[in-house]
């Protein structure tokens, strides 16, 4: 049981001086917990690593370790005067995105994103409170899931935030799934074509895709790469795309915060009547900012009912939402600028549905662009499937 810690342990040694994906590493302890696991558990000796330095202690890592997974190390988040610039700090120094140095991992799960990008750890636990686990996944090319806001326990008292996995793939994600939630069913853990899983998704899966959500105005090359994912679905026979009849509204306003981002042309794989929501920036903020007093929270309380009355039609209607993960592409270490890199993933922090990052391809520089998508409600099992499904075709 100690092949596949003492590996982890040599990667992370050999990658993480360049990398700066991790805090602290517990060799002596991850050898010594991988000599003496039982053997018999269903995740012995899986190397995984936790976010931050409080992360061993999170629900999710109890969970894993209970089930046989040994704990190697924790990793990188934003330090101090990092407000929105999302790269993390480790042992080594600041965290860089694998494929491009000069650019940011995301954060800020930043270190787990990073770990498991570079194959340091098969899974990494992240938090995801805007964006959190699903941004640093789409930014280094890996998977990252957002469980239902309240399936797990979280520390956060807005409910803003819930816990997350960062893993390879949607399918190498499933034990930690199993293990979390206390589900047992090992034998599709092993599957690792979803053609041969019997519990897949019905193909194709009906789905709506919205570009940008009626108020983001994606990169243009983020935009196309995305629109050329979802394309490959189509033709794969993984999506069915539908008209998100009822759900939607009039077009929203492009937000105000984004005022120099290109704008997106129309997109020719989305059937008309595009699906959209009320930008949520502004009862975001409110919410996290946790005073209930005010007009700023009783129009948060408004945004919050419509969106939620919008997304419960369109999951009436059909299991699946796909949206690209971000509108941009990493940005260098200083910061984002004016942009908001959770412009189309922190609404569904507020509506608390579970959502998930794929890989999508790669922008004409190098830089990974991740596929959003939300499901309804506690139906994470049938989102990591349909996502398991649609990673063998998304990526060109």
């Amino acid at each position: 049981m100690t092949e596949l810690v003492a590996r982890s342990l040599a990667r992370i040694e050999r990658l993480d001086p360049r990398l700066c994906a991790f805090i602290d590493v517990w060799e002596d302890e991850a050898l010594e917990r991988a000599r003496t696991v039982d053997r018999r558990l269903p995740l012995a000796g899986l190397p995984f690593a936790v976010k931050g330095p409080a992360g061993i202690r999170s629900y999710a890592a109890e969970r894993l370790i209970a089930a046989g997974a040994v704990p190697v190390g924790s990793t990188a988040v934003p330090g101090p005067g990092t407000y929105w610039q999302t790269w993390g700090r480790g042992r080594h120094g600041r965290t860089v995105n694998p494929y491009r140095a000069d650019r940011t991992p995301g954060g800020s799960s930043a270190g787990s994103a990073v770990a498991v990008a570079a194959g340091m750890v098969p899974l990494a636990t992240g938090s995801d409170g805007a964006g959190s686990v699903r941004i640093p996944a789409a930014w280094c090319g890996v998977f990252g899931l957002k469980t239902t806001n309240g399936l797990l326990p979280s520390p956060d008292r807005t409910g803003l935030a819930s816990a997350g996995i960062l893993a390879r793939s949607a399918a190498r994600a499933r034990p930690y799934l199993r293990a979390v939630l206390g589900t047992d069913d090992p034998a599709r853990d092993r599957v690792h074509d979803p053609a041969e899983d019997p519990a897949a998704p019905a193909l194709p899966v009906p789905a709506v895709y919205s570009p940008d959500l009626g108020y983001a105005r994606p990169d243009p090359e983020v935009a196309a790469v995305v629109r050329a994912a979802v394309r490959r679905l189509v033709t794969a026979g993984v999506v069915r795309l539908v008209r998100p009849e009822g759900a939607g509204g009039p077009k929203a306003p492009h937000a105000p915060h984004e005022p120099h981002a290109p704008h997106t042309p129309h997109d020719p794989s989305a059937p008309a009547g595009p699906f959209v929501l009320l930008d949520p920036r502004e009862a975001w903020t409110t919410v996290r900012g946790g005073d209930p007093s005010g007009d700023a929270w009783a129009r948060a309380v408004e945004v919050r009912a419509e969106n939620d009355r919008r997304l419960d039609a369109l999951f009436a209607r059909t299991p699946l939402l796909l949206t690209p993960v971000t509108p941009n592409r990493p940005h260098g270490h200083e910061g984002p600028g004016a942009l908001y890199s959770t412009a189309l993933t922190w609404a569904f922090n507020l509506s608390g549905h579970p959502a998930a990052s794929i890989p999508a391809g790669f922008t004409a520089d190098g830089c990974p662009v991740g596929l959003h998508l939300v499901a309804a409600r506690g139906a994470d099992a049938a989102l990591l499937d349909m996502a398991a499904a649609a990673e063998r075709h998304a990526a060109s």
